[in-house]
């Protein structure tokens, strides 16, 4: 069964079985859709997923399909998959956000089923790390700077004095889509510097947002920054941390958009 509801004159959300879809503009089966399926999280929302510390999400539509980090467990990762249809083999490109093993570990469960694919992360990975990668007949592709990966489809560049990591960005005709790994850089550094590379605003920011363990009074500092920046729907999820995903959804209203394990955000490409 499927529902829909305007927003405004240019938004609607359509609520799908599987998760919710997010489309700007008028619904038309013939434009390029955009799918952003969050295939492995800590947060629920499928009930038909195993949930685990970490983070990935499969994201079709562009060029390549690109599975944006792994999770921490490779059993998990594929299980989930598999629940949700997905074979790893139509996985083209996988983004690796930073090297901590909750984004990283489910990756020799991909390189298994398909060594073929492309392997993009940043230069700071231990060299055992890109060896193992490189072990299994992969691609491998170290980088520093914001980066043009495909048409339509960049690095924000290899960020942050501690830990280093990079973002995906994604052209959309809505606006950049955004999606990061733990945003260690500061979600609203991330944004920011995303936003003012390409002069446009941002319409979705996805994923771990590492707002765990901050005061009420910081997590609602960020939100006003992001409000201010034109971001459009957020969809935190991760180490967002329960109290911030709160304050994130009372914030955006219908702008807030369901991140957890099992969740498709679908908009239009191009």
């Amino acid at each position: 069964m499927r529902q829909a509801f305007s927003i405004g004159i240019s938004l609607m959300f359509t609520a799908i079985l599987t998760g919710n879809a997010a489309l700007g503009g008028t619904m038309n089966s013939d434009k390029p859709m955009l799918t952003l399926t969050v295939v492995f999280n800590n947060v629920a929302f499928d009930a038909r997923l195993k949930t685990s510390w970490g983070f990935s999400c499969l994201i079709e539509g562009k060029e390549q399909t690109i599975l944006f980090d792994t999770g921490g467990d490779e059993h998990i990762l594929v299980d989930n998959l598999k629940r949700l249809g997905i074979d790893p083999a139509v996985i083209d490109m996988v983004f690796l956000s930073h090297p901590h093993g909750d984004h990283t570990g489910g990756l020799w469960g991909i390189l298994k089923r398909n060594p073929r694919i492309t392997v993009w992360l940043t230069e700071s990975f231990p060299a055992s790390f890109k060896q193992a990668v490189s072990g299994y007949g992969a691609s491998l592709k170290a980088l520093n700077r914001p980066t043009r990966l495909l048409e339509e489809v960049h690095s924000g560049g290899e960020r942050g004095d501690w830990i280093k990591e990079q973002a995906l960005i994604l052209e959309t005709t809505q606006g950049l889509v955004i999606v990061t790994g733990c945003a260690h850089p500061g979600i609203v550094n991330v944004v920011k510097s995303a936003t003012e590379r390409f002069d446009r605003e941002a319409f979705l920011v996805l994923g771990g947002f590492h707002l765990m363990g901050m005061g009420t009074r910081q997590i609602e500092e960020i939100i006003q920054q992001l409000k201010r920046m034109g971001v459009k729907q957020v969809a935190p999820s991760h180490c967002t941390g329960d109290k911030a995903i709160s304050l994130f959804r009372s914030a955006w209203g219908d702008g807030f958009l369901e991140g957890g394990a099992g969740a498709v955000i679908r908009l239009p490409s191009q």
